[in-house]
């Protein structure tokens, strides 16, 4: 265990509500200890499996395109929740975080914990902004992930010795 806790914000700040995953990172920068990894991705596999690399806690901020749409709603994932609604994601690639954290489950390279936190998109076309819904959802949806990465890494702590080595 290293005690690595990574925040990724997935999407693309130019198609719309997409972008909230990114705003999300942007605004916890200065707010979360300076350990904390923040790094915004476009979603590709690869790309994530190299970010949450060697992290004991990754924390995901993606859009959902879910139908029926409730925009705005929020939703708190386990890696195995949000690996079964695959093609459920509102990403702009060919591949949804669903099926990337499949993927790292079948080679074991997902990091002991997986919180995603989402938000229900109404528009993913091209265009920056984020819709009302979205933008109102932001501060608690940024909350949410804050929160979350404050509890990864006071439970990191808690799992080490004052000599700093990971227990057994």
């Amino acid at each position: 265990m290293t005690g690595r806790v990574v925040v990724i914000g997935v999407g693309n700040p130019l198609r719309g509500d997409d972008g909230a995953g990114p705003a999300v990172v942007e605004a916890l920068r200065g707010r979360v200890p300076e350990d904390i990894v923040l790094a915004v991705s476009d979603g590709e596999p690869g790309r994530m499996l190299e970010l949450w690399r060697g992290a004991d806690t990754a924390v995901v901020v993606e859009a959902l395109h879910l139908r029926p749409a409730r925009p705005g709603g929020l939703h708190t994932l386990t890696a195995t929740e949000a690996a079964s609604r695959g093609t459920g994601t509102a990403s702009t690639h060919a591949l949804g975080l669903g099926e990337c954290l499949a993927l790292a489950e079948a080679l074991d390279l997902l990091p002991r914990k997986v919180v995603v936190h989402a938000v229900e998109v109404a528009a993913v076309e091209l265009g920056t902004g984020l819709s009302d819904p979205v933008r109102s959802a932001l501060p608690e949806l940024i909350e949410r992930t804050s929160a979350s990465v404050l509890e990864a890494r006071e439970g990191n702590h808690q799992r080490q010795p004052s000599g700093g080595a990971p227990l057994p």
